[in-house]
């Protein structure tokens, strides 16, 4: 069992500014935020607290760490966010308007944000043989690693709030998605189909 985790808000999330690779840290909101969601995990079930290197996501995971009385364990390249090169620092109502297929010179192509996603969910996995662990990530990589994993186009995924949680179990030989952002993975599933129906019938 895998959960990804989003990180904590940070002033750049309050404004509505593109993060990417662009390390912001956690603002005060956003730490009470970690501390607030430890509640969900205690109980035993989950052996450690892993993140991304940035500072964002790794200060959730040592709050959340520290709350819960878990190792924090190592930060895997894997789980970074997605680099959107120039439009970082850029107001996201802004960016639809400056490029409207999302095409920023210098971002990550889509697909490989969701390959290196599943390759870090089976490298975390392996390291810990298999035990259940918090892994503190980044909405968009979440998104795309959950999307590449089911099959969906991540346009199609719901937005995460800070601190929500995505579950995945290991079932035969592959990874299973149980919820997203919280909810069961059948209820939001058909919302992402109707996006995609909705999207077909446009074009």
């Amino acid at each position: 069992m895998l959960a990804l985790i989003r990180h904590g808000q940070t002033d750049w999330n309050f404004a509505g500014r593109l993060q990417g690779r662009t390390d912001i840290p956690l603002n005060d909101v956003g730490r009470a935020q970690a501390r607030a969601a430890a509640s969900a995990y205690a109980g035993g079930m989950w052996q450690a607290v892993v993140s991304s290197p940035l500072g964002r996501a790794r200060e959730t995971a040592r709050i959340l760490a520290d709350a819960l009385a878990l190792p924090l364990g190592a930060t895997y390249e894997e789980l970074l966010e997605q680099d959107f090169g120039a439009a970082e620092g850029v107001a996201v109502s802004e960016l639809a308007t400056r490029w409207p297929d999302r095409d920023f010179p210098g971002k990550e192509p889509d697909e490989e944000v969701a390959r290196r996603g599943a390759a870090g969910v089976v490298r975390i996995s392996a390291d810990y043989e298999g035990a259940p662990v918090l892994a503190v990530a980044h909405g968009t990589l979440i998104r795309h690693t959950l999307a590449g994993l089911t099959g969906h186009d991540a346009r199609h995924y719901p937005r995460f709030d800070n601190l929500s949680a995505s579950h995945l179990r290991a079932q035969d030989a592959a990874w299973v998605v149980q919820s997203i952002g919280g909810r069961p993975f059948d209820e939001v599933r058909l919302e992402i189909d109707a996006r995609a129906a909705e999207d077909a019938r446009a074009a």
